[in-house]
């Protein structure tokens, strides 16, 4: 593992928690004029999941920052025009356009791999159906291409879903946008502009790329951290991280190396903090041991986790105010009602905070009322009744 030598910005925790804040978007006014397009160039990333409680976790990430941004304007920014295109990131990811280039070590690697999860029968023929089909009639699902499955389990996939799938990894066609959930796949060369096409770029150039954003994105992290942003290996960050534009820090606390961007350091983090709630595939709260460790919280998603052990809820989402996490409420919608299946507060004073963003997510998902079904505590739940009914 490589160390950073002698490491000459010192932060105390408190000031690595701010500078995250601010290099994910909740702390300082939001880039309105930029909108939803400028809240993904500036994370880099936003994932994707099945999961729709309020919204899916792909519209929680600009409503987060930017408030009762409307679900159509979100969906129109992320797919029309070319802005962005969908790729293995942090996860499945919806990216910039511009970082196309950056993740061509990925589409080499899956080539040199051979496949993915499926191995194709007859991979030549396949494939070029595939490719003739597109070319000859524009984007197409799965569906269009012939159907996804093969009349089985949902993992099993038609040989056709085999064959756009590893086209997709490999780069030689795009998922340009979502449709009912469905990815619409296009030929790369036709969605991916001409300046951006190539795949001209080395390994070790893709992977500097990749951790100078990452670094950005975080503000400040763990080579951990770093790493998980976009999925990379430690080896892979340690190969790059010296040429990378981020310089060591020592951080109060973390007991471990560090790097910072310095364009986070230049400035100190000033500003509005933003009260939301917060998805749990956010990338402030994507990586656990970084949530943990910035901001004592202890999260995890239980929508896989059998209803009679989950603790907090199937689609538990955090309180994000003041600039830390304060607490945490399993939302479901119920008619016009925003239900509250289950919260929970850091203390007595969260209830006011709590209240807001659950009205505030009421009105953007079009609820005119909140409901607290049930609470950690007796007191919580009367509390944030209280507080909603003040507002």
């Amino acid at each position: 593992m490589t160390t950073p030598a002698a490491a000459a910005v010192s932060l105390s925790a408190d000031e690595a928690r701010r500078i995250a804040l601010r290099a994910q978007g909740f702390l300082g006014a939001p880039d309105r004029r930029a909108g939803v397009r400028g809240v993904l160039r500036h994370l880099g990333a936003v994932q994707l999941d099945t999961i729709s409680v309020l919204a899916r976790s792909h519209e929680l990430v600009p409503y987060a920052r930017l408030g009762a941004v409307g679900r159509g304007t979100v969906e129109a920014a992320y797919w029309s025009q070319g802005h962005a295109f969908e790729y293995w990131s942090h996860a499945a990811c919806i990216l910039p356009m511009e970082e196309w280039p950056h993740f061509a070590f990925r589409r080499r690697a899956n080539r040199a791999r051979g496949h993915r999860w499926h191995i194709l029968a007859e991979k030549d023929r396949s494939t070029r159906a595939v490719l003739d089909r597109l070319r000859a009639e524009g984007p197409l699902t799965s569906t269009g291409l012939g159907g996804a499955k093969n009349g089985g389990e949902w993992f099993q996939w038609s040989e056709t879903k085999i064959a756009v799938e590893w086209l997709l990894d490999v780069g030689e066609v795009v998922c340009t946008e979502r449709r009912g959930w469905k990815r619409v796949y296009d030929l790369a060369e036709r969605a991916v502009p001409d300046a951006l096409l190539h795949d001209g770029l080395d390994d070790r150039e893709c992977l500097r790329r990749l951790v100078a954003l990452a670094g950005q994105s975080l503000g400040v992290g763990t080579r951990a951290d770093i790493a998980e942003y976009h999925r990379l290996k430690g080896e892979q960050v340690d190969a790059v991280i010296a040429d990378s534009g981020l310089v060591p820090v020592e951080v109060e606390g973390w007991g471990r190396p560090a790097w910072a961007d310095p364009a986070a350091l230049a400035a100190v983090p000033r500003g509005r903090h933003r009260t939301t709630l917060l998805s749990p595939f956010d990338s402030l709260v994507w990586d656990r041991a970084r949530t943990e460790r910035i901001f004592g919280f202890t999260h995890r998603l239980e929508a896989y986790v059998p209803k009679a052990r989950r603790i907090h809820g199937y689609f538990a989402m955090p309180l994000l105010a003041g600039g830390r996490l304060r607490g945490r409420v399993d939302p479901a919608r119920e008619g016009g009602t925003l239900v509250a299946r289950q919260l929970s507060l850091a203390s007595p004073g969260d209830a006011r905070p709590m209240a807001a963003a659950l009205r505030e997510a009421a009105e953007w998902v079009g609820c005119d009322a909140v409901r607290v079904e049930r609470a950690a505590s007796p007191e919580e739940a009367a509390a944030v009744t209280a507080e909603l009914a003040s507002l």
